[in-house]
């Protein structure tokens, strides 16, 4: 009970808003990839559907030959068309002669095109949407050469030698840029050492063999942050102030005596003081004042503080609309070797597949806890693009399943039977529900956890 009392609803609210939609748009798209190629080629499409429909619909209307509907299981969606061995499993139909609407009586080139239809559309739209991205906001990021007082070092980084105050210059001899790319970058490249400015000389860090495990295993976290001195940005309305407050632009330069230079070192100190009270001391123009105030039972203070962008700069980088099409292109493709190079660690061992693996909770949990366009777009891409990967695998009950059996027929001129679909499109099936049982199960251990 005390564990839904913490949680933010209204922020899950968001997400899940945020999720739906998205996901919503990547299979109406990708579905209505399959859709019109079937109708150029005349088959029959007999279901068209959002979200997957056992046992009933929350809501169905049929126009012409076509229902469509919205199912209540958000795992996907789906388009019956007519002749065609997919999900529906429908033998009934299978037994009768070929009809000339049917997708079996297509010839195999047009079968082909209404099977990757799905995932043309879904690439399509991943290009579009980081072009527009691209040419609307740009790229906004913290230079890692902009971190006045260097980083903060969590657990993770005090392991492999990396102190407060190190600036990370290069991953394997390759300079940093981004700061925030640095943990994504030691993983997917697999970096065996790093190199840190301190005290105005390079320090070379070898990366410890089962370090990428632990890092992937915390989700980037536990690493390193930006060390940032204190200053209130805002006074937020449960502060319980018994002597003075705070303003904004104050700078906490003390907790009951103790010097607390950067964020990180108060936050260190105020750990265990909950419920109790605290001097304060800041810095307020040129001047220094006492602030005497009781910590909740959460060790809040109760203010919010100025961020590293803007204490130190951000910079964008802005593209015109003909330079936002080749930018486009590049992120669209660089997202796709970033998760093509994920997937070859999880299958060489390099990273755990309890670690990586999520199902629709982790997908909506990437969501930001408050709208925002820009994520929700980058987001949607994102997803786009590796929904086309992940659909054109050659496993049977994928897109690429099938186009792989058209492809052989192409090829050998021999046609797979009815049968032989009908049992690869249930062996496809028990493993992709397999793999999404698995997948759930991860995602509620880790919440209950």
């Amino acid at each position: 009970m005390m564990t839904l009392l913490a949680i933010d609803w209204s922020s899950v609210a968001v997400k899940t808003g945020q999720f739906i939609l998205s996901f919503s748009i990547l299979v109406v798209l990708h579905e209505m990839g399959h859709f019109f190629p079937a109708k150029w080629f005349k088959c029959r499409v007999e279901k068209f559907y959002l979200f997957f429909n056992p046992y009933f619909s929350l809501f169905k209307t049929k126009r012409g030959e076509t229902e469509y509907g919205l199912g209540w299981v958000p795992f996907g969606g789906y388009v019956k068309i007519a002749g065609m061995v997919d999900e529906s499993m429908d033998k009934d139909q299978m037994k009768q002669p070929p009809q000339p609407w049917e997708f079996r009586s297509k010839p195999a080139w047009q079968r082909l095109i209404i099977m990757v239809g799905g995932v043309f559309v879904n690439i399509v739209l991943a290009i579009v949407l980081f072009i527009m991205i691209m040419w609307v906001w740009g790229e906004e990021y913290l230079p890692a050469k902009n971190l006045q007082y260097g980083v903060y070092a969590d657990s993770l980084a005090t392991q492999i030698g990396i102190r407060d105050g190190d600036n990370i210059v290069a991953i394997d001899g390759k300079p940093v840029d981004n700061f925030g790319t640095i943990p994504a970058e030691i993983i997917l490249n697999d970096a065996q050492q790093i190199q840190v400015q301190r005290d105005g000389q390079l320090v070379n860090l070898p990366v410890p063999e089962h370090f990428i495990k632990k890092l992937n295993k915390n989700k980037l976290e536990g690493f390193v942050d930006v060390r940032v001195p204190t200053v209130v940005d805002t006074v937020l309305g449960s502060a319980n102030f018994i002597e003075g407050k705070l303003q904004k632009d104050d700078q906490i330069i003390a907790f009951n005596g103790t010097p607390v230079p950067f964020f990180h070192d108060l936050n260190r100190i105020k750990k265990n003081q909950g419920d109790k009270e605290a001097t304060l001391t800041v810095l307020r123009g040129q001047d220094t004042a006492q602030v005497k105030v009781k910590l909740n039972d959460k060790a809040s203070i109760g203010f919010g503080t100025r961020s590293p962008a803007v204490l130190f700069g951000t910079t964008t980088k802005r593209y015109t609309f003909a330079q936002s099409i080749p930018a486009g292109f590049n992120k669209c493709f660089e997202t796709l070797d970033r998760y093509m190079t994920g997937l070859k660690q999880l299958f060489t061992g390099k990273v755990n597949a309890s670690d990586s693996l999520g199902s629709v909770i982790s997908i909506g949990n990437t969501f930001p806890g408050v709208w925002d366009w820009q994520r929700f777009w980058t987001l949607t891409a994102i997803f786009s693009i590796i929904l086309a990967f992940m659909n054109i695998l050659p496993i049977p009950a994928l897109d690429g399943g099938h186009a792989l059996f058209t492809l052989v027929e192409m090829i050998t001129g021999r046609k797979p039977s009815d049968k032989f679909m009908e049992y690869a499109q249930m062996v496809g099936m028990i493993l992709l529900l397999g793999l999404m049982a698995y997948a759930l199960g991860l995602d509620f251990w880790r919440l209950f956890k």
